[in-house]
């Protein structure tokens, strides 16, 4: 392998951004900004350690889960899951947030950049309960960056084309549980833990 070990090397194979292209980054939210997290059902969430070991993990909710609180602030609640919060764990260390929000069929997305704080009440809890279910915490991120993303890998990719879509080209999600995860389980347990019902249970 041979290895890249400069900014000046990197930009020497891959050039440097066109002026358009650099400039883009904004610093709040602009009110198309607003109408995209109303119509996202998605987010990507990435979060670092204190020693820089790095997590993302997928939240997802109807479109408009995410709370636009002000210009410069939004609000991501949490729902019921595996407890094992590494991103929370992150945060409590390191503060700083990276967030993909990705409307289904869309190939470009919203990223946003900043700070979070992990809230544990707040009013506007209230305008986030989903199917009954009022959010214990909520990521409060003080927006740093904000700027769309091209489509270009969802359109090399072709996520959102069906024609192109293989679901059994890996094993079933109860394959890879006792795979990995569950050895001592029945697939036909393991099939029902993961059906259906599978988006509202705590484990």
């Amino acid at each position: 392998m041979i290895a890249v070990r400069s900014v000046e090397e990197l930009e020497g194979i891959i050039g440097v951004p066109a002026q358009r292209v650099a400039e883009k980054v904004r610093h709040e939210l602009a009110p198309v900004d607003r109408e995209w997290l109303a119509a996202a059902s998605l987010v990507f969430i990435a979060t670092s350690d204190a020693a820089g070991n790095l997590d993302v993990s997928p939240k997802g909710d109807p479109a408009g889960f995410v709370k636009v609180l002000d210009a410069t602030t939004l609000a991501i609640p949490d729902r019921p899951g595996n407890r094992r919060v590494d991103g929370f764990h992150n945060l409590l260390a390191d503060p700083h947030i990276g967030l993909v929000f990705l409307i289904p069929g869309r190939g470009d997305t919203l990223r946003v950049n900043g700070r979070a704080t992990i809230v544990r009440d707040a009013e506007f809890f209230d305008e986030m309960v989903v199917r009954g279910n009022r959010p214990s915490l909520a990521l409060v991120v003080e927006i740093e960056e904000v700027f769309f993303h091209c489509s270009k890998a969802f359109l090399r990719s072709k996520a959102w084309d069906p024609s192109s879509w293989e679901p059994t080209a890996a094993p079933r999600r109860a394959v890879i549980a006792q795979a990995v995860e569950r050895p001592d389980d029945s697939l036909e347990l393991l099939d029902e833990y993961y059906g259906p019902s599978y988006a509202e249970r705590v484990e």
